[in-house]
């Protein structure tokens, strides 16, 4: 465990040691104060509640969080660093898992200096505060999916921008699993039982269950399985082309 806390504090350092971290972070704010308040229409609402914001966080994560990940491995591979990281004394997992959290604990923190919103809904009205903090939970489990898949997107390629391209690709089909325009692709030849299984998957039904305030273990366990999922992939395929 100390190897895993180790890369994972050198990785968030060095998010922090380059304008790109403060960057995503000022945006990110930006994004979602713009979409809660003017897209979202929060004070013409006349409710206490962060629904606009909440209902934002799924299209802003679809291409924000491809901008983390894409860097993940994808620059290890083309420096050669990979090589050197894994000559060190720890394994394949503990680097997938360290610089997994990393990412997660950089994207925790941008999501974390959105509070200003919370206080603003609280001081205008007495909102439910455990449904709102069930939400922050359900957002982060939702970008920790996205980053798994980012990384085992990234570690598929040497280029960071096709790292990006797939990322938001998967990113986007996980997101709409549940919709017309995902499932009518299977429709035709697919059956039932398929077509359900694919309809499960879709990140917005599960985030939308949680961001209600109620924290089902079925969603939570779909979050941890699709993160399971994706870093095991990583790990696969770091493994399987670690030589060339």
């Amino acid at each position: 465990m100390s190897h895993i806390v180790t890369i994972a504090k050198r990785e968030l350092a060095g998010y922090f040691a380059t304008p790109v971290a403060y960057v995503f972070i000022v945006i990110f704010l930006l994004l979602a104060s713009a979409f809660t308040f003017y897209l979202g229409g929060l004070y013409e609402r006349g409710q206490a509640d962060l629904a606009p914001f909440f209902t934002f966080h799924p299209w802003l994560y679809l291409f924000l969080i491809p901008a983390i990940s894409m860097r993940l491995w994808a620059e290890e591979r083309k420096s050669g660093s990979v090589e050197l990281l894994l000559t060190q004394p720890v394994t394949l997992w503990q680097a997938v898992l360290g610089k997994f959290l990393a990412a997660w604990a950089f994207t925790a923190l941008a999501l974390a200096l959105t509070f200003p919103i919370w206080i603003t809904v609280n001081y205008l009205g007495s909102p439910d505060n455990g449904v709102i903090l069930a939400a922050y939970i359900g957002s982060l489990l939702m970008a920790g999916g996205f980053l798994a898949i980012g990384s085992c997107m990234s570690a598929l390629t040497r280029n960071q921008v096709v790292a990006f391209i797939l990322a938001v690709v998967v990113c986007f089909a996980f997101l709409l699993a549940g919709f017309p325009l995902v499932l009518d692709a299977f429709r035709a030849w697919a059956p039932q039982v398929l077509i359900d299984a694919i309809a499960s998957l879709s990140f917005l039904t599960h985030f939308e269950s949680i961001s209600k305030g109620v924290l089902d273990v079925r969603d939570l366990l779909y979050f941890a399985l699709t993160m399971a999922f994706f870093l095991i992939a990583t790990a696969i395929i770091l493994d399987v082309r670690k030589a060339e």
